[in-house]
């Protein structure tokens, strides 16, 4: 069971690894998902760039995904300070849901106020085609459990939270314009998060379809959740990397998504340095 003492002892490690009292104060992270991993070695590439690994950090778990690297980078995107997870953590792992989200907890006592999640995911929406994004407007949580399960963290957030505007209509409306700049397609829609790790099959899509989900994934759900109760903004965007189970002739692959996501990644770079800076510029 996570406990505050556990998320400051990993807050302050990450403080001094990055030396961050000694740089601008971030207040955006970013998560990054499957394939994703080239906007993070750009950022790396810049001078004033520092990283540190999941698994030097105390109490952060190892990301054992392919793809994820897993490591939290502060690093400048254009002129703009900003926090990088470069990989999350999966359920389907056999991690818990709360060991999931220890990173953006963490992350939120450095001052963290804006979180921006990125994924893969399924495409499942009427025009909905891989290689465009989504900015998710809901979800549905079908994983059967949530990260505030268990005794409630009273420092960070309430027992009882409001989901009723998970995903922020502002910083919606900066992607989609950020994306529009860019030439590149962003829909809007609902994420259905499932637990994986295998996909789903053209049964449970057709269900989905009907309970009105856009897109489906592994992740998101558990980050946005933790994100909320602890009052941070949240942007959440999908890369869509294949068509969803039943809609597509072809079988769906791990190799896929990472193929489909590398081809948008240096795109989606672009979408989110421009939303981190006039995130910056909104604030008071």
């Amino acid at each position: 069971m996570t406990n505050m003492h556990q998320l400051q002892e990993a807050a302050n490690f990450i403080g001094r690894a990055l030396s961050l009292e000694k740089k601008p104060k971030a207040t955006t992270a970013i998560v990054l998902g499957s394939g994703l991993g080239p906007f993070a070695k750009n950022l790396k590439l810049a001078s004033s760039s520092s990283s540190v690994l999941f698994c030097d950090i105390p109490h952060f778990a190892p990301s054992t995904v392919e793809g994820h690297k897993g490591e939290v980078i502060y690093a400048m995107a254009d002129d703009t300070p900003v926090i990088v997870v470069n990989g999350r953590l999966h359920f389907y792992e056999g991690y818990d849901a709360q060991q999931v989200v220890f990173p953006i907890r963490a992350l939120h006592l450095l001052g963290i106020k804006n979180l921006i999640l990125t994924n893969a995911s399924g495409a499942i929406g009427e025009g909905f085609e891989p290689g465009h994004l989504m900015a998710l407007t809901d979800h549905i949580n079908l994983t059967g459990t949530s990260p505030l399960i268990g005794k409630n963290l009273d420092e960070l957030g309430p027992r009882f939270v409001d989901m009723s505007k998970s995903y922020d209509s502002e910083l919606i409306t900066l992607a989609k314009e950020a994306a529009c700049k860019a030439n590149v397609i962003m829909h809007e829609g609902v994420y259905a998060g499932l637990t994986g790790p295998c996909y789903e099959t053209p049964a449970e899509i057709r269900v989905l379809k009907m309970m009105g989900a856009h897109a489906v994934g592994m992740s998101t759900v558990f980050e946005t959740i933790a994100a909320r109760h602890m009052g941070l903004r949240v942007l959440a965007i999908a890369c869509l990397t294949n068509k969803a189970a039943g809609l597509s002739k072809t079988p769906i692959s791990h190799d896929e998504v990472m193929e489909n996501n590398a081809k948008v990644a240096s795109l989606l770079g672009a979408i989110l340095t421009e939303v981190v800076r006039k995130i910056v510029m909104a604030s008071p």
